[in-house]
């Protein structure tokens, strides 16, 4: 389906200038979020509590979802009640992937969610996330010690020996950079076609999920 509504067409000439005026912001983004994540890995730690979760294998602790690695990512995907799934946690979690590439880097993955554990399993069969692991954490305080009670959260967990400890966090924003199909978007003419963004007039857009 063609759209009427373009971006306006210039010379070759006309098209290397801007570009060339734009390439300045982004390396300047570039370097901004360089620095930012320098001063990431200079964050103190928190020790955490430990936790038993429900997982398809029996029960597992927080220490456990490391295997053997020494760090983990761990992803609070929200819970929307019975047969009901948050489609931005849905959205993001379509998008994890390459799971042995972070292991080779000494990083384990995990899901967790106050769903049931049965209402996560039906859900990840559904759509053939076979290679997330996940786990329930249903009865437990995890969601509101972490701050996600109720909402979607990542965070970064270290370990030493079996002491484990929450080096980071981030929601909204933080986690919606990390999405491969999101930043394809933001680099196309139309961007996402959400109806928060700032894009020219007449160009498509609808509400976000709608």
């Amino acid at each position: 389906m063609s759209e009427t509504v373009m971006p306006p067409v210039v010379t070759a000439e006309e098209w290397e200038q801007a570009r060339a005026e734009l390439l300045v912001a982004e390396k300047e983004a570039t370097r901004a979020q360089d620095r930012i994540a320098a001063r990431r890995r200079r964050l103190p730690m928190v020790r955490f509590d430990e936790y038993t979760f429900s997982a398809p294998g029996g029960p597992v602790t927080l220490r456990d979802l490391f295997g053997d690695q020494q760090q983990l990512a761990l992803y609070q995907f929200m819970n929307n009640g019975s047969a009901h799934f948050c489609p931005g946690c849905t959205h993001f979690t379509k998008q994890v992937t390459d799971l042995a590439g972070l292991a080779r880097n000494g990083v384990a993955w995990a899901t967790v969610s106050d769903m049931p554990l049965d209402q996560m399993a039906g859900y990840w069969k559904e759509q053939g996330w076979d290679g997330i692991p996940f786990a329930s954490s249903a009865g437990t305080t995890f969601a509101a010690d972490c701050g996600a009670d109720g909402g979607f959260l990542l965070s970064l967990f270290f370990r030493d020996g079996d002491a484990v400890y929450r080096t980071y966090s981030t929601g909204q924003r933080g986690v919606d950079r990390l999405l491969f199909v999101n930043n394809i978007l933001d680099l196309a003419p139309y961007g996402r076609q959400e109806d928060w963004e700032d894009s020219p007039a007449g160009w498509p857009q609808a509400p976000t999920y709608g």
